[in-house]
């Protein structure tokens, strides 16, 4: 295994904010939601206390500062419900309920527009957007959907997305064979077979992450490699046994040689039949995500 394929499976990742610079805050176009819309604004102390000390917790949220556990705080509760579609969102009453500066709301309401989550207009104020309007391809959705109310629906949808892209992507992956990148994906797997010997389900997560995003972004499909993340943020909140690389097992890592077989070879077919073998391992899968007709 090369140190540089154990360092960074072992190593904590950083989510990137997304976010603009501080001088840009002040041209986030907030209006003052009008008084008759304050009426149905949200509840705050009905929630858990705790929600209400961002500013005292320790600085988790990925490690994004208080803007960035305040858009983990706020995006939880919008996809939960807690927080309905049309419902307003004062600046001022956030601030308060969870003890930041307004700067802070403002930028962490950036955040969750930009995700689709909620709307900003003059003379309106902002609100909570509907689902249909939601980026359900985001990761932080895809992570607060699947730990809340609709964590079997996001579990059965990220099967269904694996089981269409990631068979398509392992066949286009064999016709691209870098020396390079067969190691990097020879060194997941051997990562993947030390931590599942030594019981690191965290360090093998990481390590089966890489191995199919690496496998996506090598595909020669530059639509199919925007979804790389996507796959990833699915096998790191599975919440289960959706698929054979959900936990670690001898038949889960035998799939994933049998695909790096295939792609050193150039066979696509090949490739591609052994990864619907590890999307299916579990026999749940089968109730999930079903097997293709034949023609």
């Amino acid at each position: 295994m090369s140190t540089l394929a154990h360092t960074m499976m072992t190593a904590a990742r950083s989510a990137d904010s997304g976010l603009t610079s501080p001088g840009e805050l002040d041209r986030y176009p907030y209006a003052e939601a009008p008084a008759v819309d304050r009426v149905g604004a949200p509840v705050w102390d009905g929630g858990d206390p705790e929600l209400g000390r961002v500013g005292r917790r320790a600085a988790g949220s990925r490690g994004r500062g208080l803007h960035g556990q305040l858009v983990q705080q706020l995006g939880q509760m919008i996809v939960s419900g807690d927080l309905g579609a049309d419902r307003p969102l004062v600046p001022e009453e956030i601030g308060q309920r969870f003890e930041v500066s307004r700067t802070v709301v403002r930028e962490s309401l950036r955040v969750l527009e930009a995700k689709g989550l909620v709307s900003a207009r003059p003379n309106v104020g902002t609100r909570v957007r509907p689902v249909s309007d939601w980026n359900l391809l985001d990761p932080d959705i895809i992570e607060w959907r699947a730990f809340g109310p609709q964590r079997d629906d996001q579990r059965r949808e990220l099967s269904e997305l694996r089981w269409t892209i990631e068979p398509l992507a392992a066949r286009l992956a064999a016709g691209h064979g870098r020396e390079d990148v067969q190691q990097r994906l020879a060194d997941m797997i051997e990562i993947m077979g030390h931590a599942m010997a030594q019981g690191d389900a965290l360090t093998f997560s990481r390590a089966d992450s890489e191995f199919h995003s690496l496998l996506i972004q090598v595909a020669g499909n530059r639509m199919l490699e925007h979804l790389s993340g996507i796959v990833s943020a699915a096998l790191q909140v599975s919440g289960g046994p959706v698929a054979g690389c959900d936990r670690p097992t001898e038949a889960s890592l035998a799939h994933h040689g049998r695909i790096c077989d295939a792609l050193a070879t150039g066979d696509g077919p090949a490739a591609e039949a052994a990864m619907r073998q590890l999307l299916t391992v579990h026999p749940e899968v089968e109730r999930v995500v079903p097997a293709p007709r034949e023609h």
